[in-house]
């Protein structure tokens, strides 16, 4: 298993961090298998989607629409449940594919850690099997 940190610099954001886990997937040596993406924290999410830079702004608007701020039951403790709802939606993991020792990503996609409740520092695991 291997542990990503990754250093987040907004409130909402989308990291693109396929590079880190093809390293992760090389240093593995796993040839035919599949690799887990997963982030422990209840306020970030992962998700595989195109790195272009207005579709993750649209990315970032569409999760401050669909989850806008409010008066959640949360807040009363922790003011950041609509992190945890984004969280929630999206997911914590992914499954990749390895065919010949490399991600079968599509040839537009990236994997991503959503940031939702930033700035802070994050870890992803990724373990190949």
């Amino acid at each position: 298993m291997e542990n990503i940190n990754i250093p987040t610099r907004n409130s909402v954001e989308l990291v693109d961090i396929t590079a880190k886990i093809e390293e992760a997937v090389r240093k593995s040596g796993v040839t035919e298998g599949i690799c887990l993406v997963f982030t422990p924290h209840t306020t970030t999410a992962v998700m595989v989607n195109e790195n272009e830079p207005n579709l993750k702004k649209d990315f970032v608007a569409f999760f401050k629409k669909f989850v806008p701020p409010g008066d959640y039951a949360h807040n009363e403790i922790d003011d950041n449940a609509e992190a945890h709802l984004k969280s929630a939606c999206v997911g914590q993991d992914c499954s990749i594919p390895i065919v010949k020792g490399e991600l079968t990503l599509g040839t537009w996609q990236q994997v991503f850690l959503c940031e939702f409740d930033g700035p802070r520092s994050r870890t992803v695991y990724v373990v190949c099997k």
